[in-house]
């Protein structure tokens, strides 16, 4: 079994009820998003300032290259995200909205509704055992629209 398949079968095994998953599926990308809003809100060094540059794009490389290492769609799937995610953070910003606040603000409803979700499921997440789960919750989010699309990952 691939190491990919081995995170996604023990991420799985607390993400079993329906309405569980469906939170999952509406909070996990959610908290993707806002992670990169909060990290493009924090200010970088002088010598960055003049740059284009956010923490989070710094940031969302190595995340990026987990992914990909994993398996070749599910990076491919996150890099869209991740696109998509900063287009919606310049949008939020170029609206007037402050994006650290509205991030903050979502973060800990997106997060409240999915500890919700685990109580529902009667099962706790699985970052708490492992860490690494933080990261392949979007990729478990992923499979499931391939599966849909019959799309191998």
């Amino acid at each position: 079994m691939r190491h990919i398949e081995t995170l996604l079968t023990k991420y799985e095994e607390s993400h079993r009820n329906h309405t569980n998953v469906l939170i999952h599926a509406i909070a996990v990308p959610s908290i993707y998003l806002v992670t990169l809003g909060l990290l493009w809100s924090i200010p970088l060094p002088a010598f960055l300032a003049e740059t284009d540059l956010t923490w989070a794009h710094i940031l969302v490389l190595p995340a990026l290259y987990y992914y990909f290492m994993l398996s070749g769609p599910i990076g491919a799937a996150m890099t869209f995200l991740t696109i998509v995610s900063f287009g919606i953070i310049n949008l939020i910003d170029s609206l007037g909205i402050s994006v650290w606040q509205f991030s903050l603000l979502l973060f800990v409803v997106m997060w409240i509704l999915q500890f919700v979700g685990h109580k529902i499921e009667g099962k706790k997440p699985s970052f708490l055992d492992d860490v690494r789960f933080l990261l392949v919750g979007p990729a478990w989010w992923w499979t499931h629209w391939f599966k849909r699309m019959n799309i191998n990952w």
